[in-house]
């Protein structure tokens, strides 16, 4: 079984200033977001790619709930979106052994190649 300690290298006041911000308030989706005064605003994002990818059987992050980031940034064009949803994948999956290997860390370095 896989323990949930991986948010033990985080301080503790920025684990709970990330819950409070991003899934108690949701400050982010709503624009209400400020980093030192200035207001966080997606929308205005134009000149990046933006890749989200979910594992179908996430436990940690509800499904959709990175994909939003699409509809968030409206600055973007379709070209530069990319949304993958991976069948049968965990949230650990995402991050470590087969899946990571074959499916995720392709993707990522897809990404980053096309975008130079």
């Amino acid at each position: 079984m896989l323990d949930y300690s991986a948010v033990l290298d985080m301080a503790a006041e920025f684990y709970l200033d990330t819950i409070r911000t991003v899934f108690q308030e949701f400050q982010i989706a709503f624009g209400a977001w400020h980093v030192r005064g200035q207001a966080v605003r997606p929308q205005d994002i134009r000149s990046t790619a933006l890749l989200t990818i979910e594992g179908e059987r996430d436990d940690i992050s509800g499904r959709g709930q990175t994909h939003a980031a699409h509809d968030l940034c409206r600055g973007l064009s379709s070209r530069d979106k990319r949304l993958v949803t991976i069948d049968d994948c965990t949230h650990y999956d995402l991050f470590r052994g087969p899946v990571w290997r074959n499916e995720v860390f392709p993707r990522i370095s897809a990404m980053l190649r096309d975008d130079r």
